[in-house]
């Protein structure tokens, strides 16, 4: 039997095409995911993120599904994203990938999943995400959020700390600490959602538009805070 070399090789470009695809898709449902995880705290102010947090954070990480059970350091527990103000304050970047791995003692409860969300509440901490990767720690860098519209900055903490932390686990919403977690960027997810492995310093910068897939999380987190105040 004679083998056609123009067919096998459309079958192996096929066959590469398919894992490639797999991996896009797991990473657009997961940014619909952030979409949801948004929406549902939002739309619940009295038990949700401060409006005047949320108003004057440099940044947003949102982390749908982090995996809490059976924590060994250096495991991998969740992905999600990280978006930024643009330059000026208004508006904010494309979303770019990033890991969560590790976390301290009071990390390990349970086997369950939860979604998690973070702001960086000043230039410092957002610096911090610019980099490759970092390790959450050290006194007043990061400090488990308040809860409820009126849930404002009323201590130190709050008004000092570099981020601020939430998680969600079947419907309850309340701060998390979380020491010791490394947050990395992640390229692969990266290139799946921009077509190239961007590091997260050219898309937290703006230097990258915002893709198609990433345009409901952009318009939401218009919605809730257009422009920093303050």
């Amino acid at each position: 039997m004679r083998i056609r070399i123009p067919a096998l090789l459309a079958l192996a470009a096929v066959s590469t095409a398919l894992p490639r695809d797999k991996e896009r898709n797991k990473t657009v449902q997961r940014l619909d995911d952030a979409v949801t995880v948004i929406s549902e705290i939002m739309d619940t102010p009295d038990k949700g993120i401060p409006q005047d947090l949320l108003d004057r954070s440099e940044c947003i990480i949102i982390v749908p599904g982090l995996k809490k059970g059976a924590f060994i350091v250096g495991g991998k527990y969740g992905k999600g994203f990280v978006s930024c103000r643009k330059s000026g304050g208004q508006g904010w970047t494309g979303p770019a990938a990033i890991r969560v791995e590790g976390g301290s003692v009071g990390f390990q409860i349970g086997g369950s999943e939860s979604d998690v969300v973070m702001l960086i509440m000043n230039t410092r901490g957002m610096e911090k995400l610019m980099s490759s990767k970092f390790t959450l720690g050290g006194e007043g860098e990061v400090a488990a959020g308040p809860v409820g519209r009126d849930a404002t900055a009323q201590t130190d903490a709050f008004m000092h700390a570099e981020i601020l932390s939430w998680s969600r686990s079947r419907g309850v919403f309340a701060g998390l600490s979380l020491q010791g977690a490394t947050l990395r960027q992640d390229l692969d997810d990266n290139a799946e959602l921009y077509g190239k492995a961007y590091e997260n310093r050219q898309i937290l910068t703006g230097a990258v538009g915002v893709p198609g897939p990433a345009a409901k999380l952009n318009s939401l987190l218009g919605k809730y805070s257009a422009r920093k105040t303050g």
